[in-house]
């Protein structure tokens, strides 16, 4: 329990000093935000702090810092030390700067700051590999919380020849469809301060649970003996850097964010409220991740569930034995808000991202509709081939985690740049957790069964060579691109000079 609550420490007390660190690099000032100077009634327009800061949180917080850490956490207590740390240090900083770099420029999405600051090439590169990754994440959010419902709630069968799953899948889809095409404020802006109402009451009542139940009593010390005899083997076998990483993912860092962040960006009033909506949102969904890996540990402890178990039958059990019947109930509505919540937007940010791409007003009703239709139309194949293919929600789940951390890749290549050309010094915030991530996404897909199958050896080898030359080439990069640029010059990359507004509260 004790390893437990010092990572909460550390994830809370870290994140308020290092995102006071974070904020001093950037400089946030009195300049006029999108959501101000380009409002269109759709995309862009200014919202309050509060329903920003939701709306952000349920955006990122899919199923990933729950399922994550479930399967996360059978390397043993040291999860819950490298979920903080990664989440203070990594996943939180990459979230603020992404939001802050598209607020300075002018709320632009992930691509276009790719082609500002990395280049044309790895534009085209970052444009089809985050098209593929919305793709995938639109499916997965469908498939698992219509799974959840089924199972969990209506306690149906999940098989593909139940046809209560695809009315489930359906009205979800509807669901999706409203979202992605109603400006911002008409659904989301609506709906989410009741998901999120959900969300924080079941997250509340787990981790309450915890120590009503007994299995806070149950966690394993990192220092005890206990934690190699019970965790030692997994641990050895599965080779921690790079799965483990990959596993958890969007409980410590993910690319994904980014997606949503610049989304966010068009709508905040006031740049001094960048800290509050990016990176303590990441905070708060780091301490998602901390409370349902501490539960899953403590339901593999007391025989509630297997190990052996799939992660959804394992946040079912725990519900159900930490919350009741009713809880449970109420706890599993709050896991199945979190992929809607996120899946919803992953679907917009993609048809603002090929609308940007090819040009294609969105302002007009009829071009927000057929685009829409031709994303649902590759979503819904996608998510008919995981269904029905033994294996297909297993391929697909393996691809959309390792396809988050290599966009994630590219938002800490760009902040890095970014920061160089602000003649900032501290650019290793961002370059240093790049490396490693770089190193996790290609070691990853050198040896997996999904990748070029190749032994560990060899696999951490060559990752390590490309780890040193993309340590290399992004600040260098990045200097070259400030060499062009006299230091007195205006910030040609960024929105023009400051014009003040009074602070929004």
């Amino acid at each position: 329990m004790y390893t437990f609550l010092i990572g909460l420490v550390l994830l809370i007390v870290g994140g308020f000093f290092y995102g006071q660190f974070c904020q001093k690099v950037f400089r946030p000032d009195d300049r006029r935000t999108p959501a101000l100077t380009r409002t269109d009634g759709v995309d862009y327009l200014p919202m309050k702090s509060w329903k920003n800061s939701l709306i952000e949180l349920l955006n990122i917080a899919g199923t990933g810092p729950i399922l994550g850490p479930i399967q996360g956490i059978l390397f043993g207590p040291i999860a819950f030390l490298t979920i903080p740390i990664g989440c203070v240090l990594g996943g939180a900083v990459h979230d603020f700067l992404c939001g802050m770099i598209s607020a300075r420029c002018g709320g632009c999405q992930t691509q276009e700051m790719v082609g500002r600051f990395l280049g044309k090439i790895s534009k085209i590169f970052y444009t089809v590999f985050v098209c593929i990754l919305l793709l995938l994440v639109g499916a997965v959010f469908i498939y698992t919380p219509g799974d959840i419902l089924a199972e969990g709630i209506l306690g149906t069968s999940t098989s593909a020849s139940n046809w209560v799953i695809w009315v489930i899948y359906g009205v979800i889809f509807l669901y999706y469809l409203a979202a992605t095409l109603f400006p911002i404020d008409k659904i989301i802006g609506k709906i989410y301060p009741v998901f999120g109402a959900v969300l924080l009451l079941s997250a509340v009542g787990v981790f309450i649970g915890l120590f009503t139940s007994g299995y806070s009593a149950a966690l394993t010390e990192i220092w005890s003996p206990d934690a190699f005899t019970l965790y030692g083997g997994y641990f050895g076998s599965n080779h921690f850097l790079p799965i483990f990483f990959v596993t958890v993912a969007c409980g410590i860092v993910s690319g994904f964010h980014a997606t949503q962040a610049t989304l966010v960006s068009r709508t905040i009033q006031h740049e001094r409220q960048g800290r509050t909506v990016f990176y303590w949102m990441m905070i708060a969904e780091g301490v998602i991740a901390m409370i349902w890996a501490a539960a899953a540990m403590g339901a593999y402890s007391t025989g509630v569930s297997s190990t052996s178990d799939g992660a959804q039958s394992v946040l079912i059990a725990i519900a159900r034995d930490l919350l009741g019947n009713v809880g449970g109930i109420i706890a599993m509505v709050g896991v199945i808000v979190l992929p809607i919540t996120s899946g919803d937007t992953a679907l917009r940010s993609m048809r603002l991202l090929l609308a940007e791409t090819f040009g294609i007003d969105q302002v007009k009703k009829k071009n927000r509709l057929l685009l829409s239709a031709a994303i649902f139309a590759v979503v819904a194949g996608i998510l008919v081939f995981a269904k029905l293919s033994a294996d297909g929600f297993q391929i697909l789940w393996r691809y959309f985690s390792w396809a988050n951390q290599v966009i994630a890749v590219f938002g800490f290549a760009y902040a890095t740049v970014y920061l160089i050309l602000r003649h900032s010094r501290a650019f290793a915030m961002t370059l240093i957790p790049g490396m490693f991530y770089f190193f996790v996404v290609s070691s990853y897909i050198l040896n997996a069964s999904i990748g070029f199958r190749l032994s560990w050896t060899v696999s951490y080898i060559a990752a390590g060579v490309l780890t040193a030359l993309y340590g290399f080439a992004v600040p260098f990069a990045g200097f070259r691109k400030r060499g062009r640029v006299a230091p007195e010059d205006p910030p040609v990359y960024e929105e023009p000079a400051p014009e003040a507004v009074q602070p929004v509260t």
